[in-house]
């Protein structure tokens, strides 16, 4: 009797192990699937700041109110997308920068 108690048991938990390695792949499959999309947006992102330096390094020889506005609306779109950028990859700019110190400073030697 008690042999059937672990035979059941040890079932139970053979079958819910595997459920639950199958819900943690489909889990890992999505983490990956967002990781490739943040990564994609993060390009976009790179390239459209990059476009709206160059834009805003130009000067402004028209000086309408809308035009300073307009302007002045660029650069917090531009400001936005720093911060949004930031957020996304602190962690992974915190060891970029702790990489590129290292480099310079074993450079300098």
């Amino acid at each position: 009797m008690t042999e059937m108690i672990y035979i059941s048991c040890i079932t139970f938990l053979l079958l819910l192990s595997l459920i639950l390695a199958y819900k943690l792949y489909k889990f890992s499959v999505v983490i990956l699937k967002m990781e490739d999309a943040l990564e994609e947006s993060l390009d976009i992102l790179n390239e459209r700041y990059s476009k709206m330096n160059d834009i805003l390094q130009t000067p402004v020889f028209f000086d309408s109110i809308e035009v300073r506005q307009v302007i002045s609306e660029i650069k917090g779109c531009h400001d936005a997308i720093m911060v949004i950028a930031n957020k996304l990859t602190y962690e992974t700019g915190l060891k970029s920068e702790t990489k590129e110190e290292e480099a310079s400073n074993s450079e300098a030697v």
